[in-house]
């Protein structure tokens, strides 16, 4: 092991740990307040959990190296969470069926390295049960985070991972387990889990990484706290219907493939803005479902884009361009969790000029939206196409207009 990686598990080591003790600090407190009966308490969980699996050989290097020998690359990770239980108070909490939410840091292992590195992420976890009998519960969780401290693609140190660009990427671990209560302390949980490590083409090369392997999960539950079998009632329901009007903005890094014998400055590529407004009518069908159609207007300075050499440097050619532009149609799905809605929406080009490396003209957007206030709302999406290559990143800021008049 170098002495630049062995720093760098130290660091790692002493960050877990660090991370370890607040948590154990935060326990402390709140058992404390809840051994007070004079204040609220807050139903708290420390859970761990724990892989072992193999890297799905999803882009060109992965399968590579399995053609080169490697009948697989194996990988382990473990994650420390520190989880709220929701008692039913509100509305949105008994809807869900009591979840679980909170927040956790997570690191991964590849073995013989294969040049990835050893990242660490910091995320959102949401966790809910599909349904609940005894002491058995068959579940789901959720985890939305970013991840750091990535080996990435370098043409001089790093050129045979074409994986990840960057030293940074978006976490997502989607899984689904079968929980059983040992006691009222202690939970123990099997499953299985997706994870998916992307920088949404903010520095390409970005085929991406997934993992899908099994997970082993022990909760310790710091307040007898358990669910009922029983869900409460929510309040009545009203359908309403809403227009979404939201502007993005993002940026794009393309690679230059010209002739320059500069390797690293053909790899640092340029950078061009993506921006654009979509408008969305939606109809609430359930508590949980929001389905709509939408259209999206969008310029984008990537497209059919040229660069050329100033001094030796990398220089895009700018300027509005009319040939950038574009109008797509979609639908729209959203699973709405109180303030917070997970969006999905396949959208299809009406108006674009013809593309030079002949993208499709579907697309796929992704993503979450936070209702900030009655009317405000803001977001992140991830813009796909072919279903697992990322195009870019919309940053969104929008208004919620509601146009259901209820007695």
């Amino acid at each position: 092991m170098n002495e630049d990686l062995s720093s760098k598990c130290q660091l790692f080591v002493r960050m877990l740990i660090t991370a370890f003790l607040l948590l154990i600090i935060e326990i402390t407190n709140a058992h404390a307040a809840f051994s007070d009966s004079t204040k609220t308490a807050h139903f708290n969980i420390f859970s761990g959990y724990a892989q072992y699996g193999k890297v799905l050989a999803t882009n060109p290097f992965l399968k590579q190296s399995i053609l080169d020998g490697d009948s697989h690359i194996e990988y382990a990770a473990f994650s420390l969470q520190y989880l709220r239980q929701t008692t039913g108070e509100k509305e949105w909490e008994r809807i869900f069926n009591y979840p679980t939410y909170g927040l956790g840091i997570y690191t991964a292992n590849f073995f013989d390295n294969k040049g990835f590195g050893t990242p660490i992420a910091l995320y959102g976890v949401l966790k809910a049960p599909f349904r609940r009998w005894g002491k058995w519960s068959l579940n789901y969780d959720s985890g939305f985070g970013l991840t750091f401290n990535w080996k990435s693609f370098n043409p001089s140190a790093n050129n045979f991972d074409i994986s990840l660009g960057a030293r940074e990427t978006v976490f997502i671990d989607l899984g689904i387990n079968l929980k059983y209560r040992l006691n009222d302390r202690y939970n123990l949980s099997l499953g299985y889990s997706f994870t998916h490590f992307s920088n949404g083409a903010l520095k390409v090369p970005n085929f991406g990484l997934n993992t899908f392997s099994p997970k082993i999960s022990l909760e310790y539950n710091l307040q007898k706290f358990v669910p009922p079998s029983q869900v409460r009632p929510a309040g009545p329901f009203l359908r309403n219907t809403s227009l979404d009007i939201s502007f993005f903005g993002g940026i794009k890094n393309v690679v230059y493939n010209g002739n320059n014998p500069d390797s690293v400055n053909n790899y640092k590529g340029v950078y061009y803005q993506v921006y654009g407004v979509n408008a969305t009518l939606n109809r609430q069908i359930t508590r949980k479902s929001r389905i709509g159609f939408g259209c999206s207007f969008s310029y984008d300075g990537s497209y059919n884009s040229t660069a050329y050499i100033d001094h030796g440097e990398l220089e895009p050619v700018e300027g509005f361009h009319k040939d950038k532009l574009s109008l797509s149609i979609f639908p729209s799905y959203e699973l709405v969790i109180y303030r917070l809605s997970v969006v999905v929406q396949p959208g299809f080009y009406l108006f674009r000029q013809q593309s030079a490396d002949k993208k499709p003209v579907a697309y796929q957007r992704l993503g979450l939206h936070y209702q900030l206030g009655r009317n405000l709302f803001t977001g992140v999406c991830l813009r796909a196409y072919d279903y697992h290559v990322s195009d870019f990143i919309e940053w969104t800021l929008g208004y919620h207009l509601d146009l259901t008049r209820h007695p």
